[in-house]
């Protein structure tokens, strides 16, 4: 059993910036694709950014310039750095990772361990 722990969820002026963490336990987290998701009220969940095991990432249209997502290996963590965040990227935010690669991998289905989430909250 793989247990994803993600922290660093807030408040935050438009403008500002956030940081967001995901501890995994997973003893093998370096071969893990890993992303985050983000869910806003009366919205399905959506994909947010992903990273491979290999270090490739890549970003939903909307956050790209604005968002990084990176990982320590060696600390078994994943990040999330928002800048420049918008009223519009409020949601409750999820790390998701996965031991298997997919191709199809903006799917919240193809994710078998996620995170208790993060409620990020940016005031206009």
């Amino acid at each position: 059993q793989v247990l994803l722990v993600d922290a660093g969820g807030g408040l935050a002026q438009a403008g500002g910036s956030l940081r967001l963490s995901c501890d995994a336990s997973a003893r093998t987290f370096s071969s893990y694709a890993m992303a985050w998701f983000r869910q806003a009220p009366g919205k399905e969940r959506e994909f947010v950014a992903y990273s491979s095991w290999s270090g490739t990432t890549y970003y939903t249209n909307s956050v790209k310039g604005r968002f990084t997502i990176s990982r320590d290996n060696a600390k078994n963590t994943m990040y999330l750095q928002m800048n420049s965040l918008k009223p519009e990227d409020t949601a409750v935010y999820y790390c998701a990772g996965d031991p298997n690669y997919n191709s199809d991998f903006m799917n919240p289905a193809e994710y078998g361990y996620w995170g208790q989430g993060t409620q990020v909250t940016v005031s206009s």
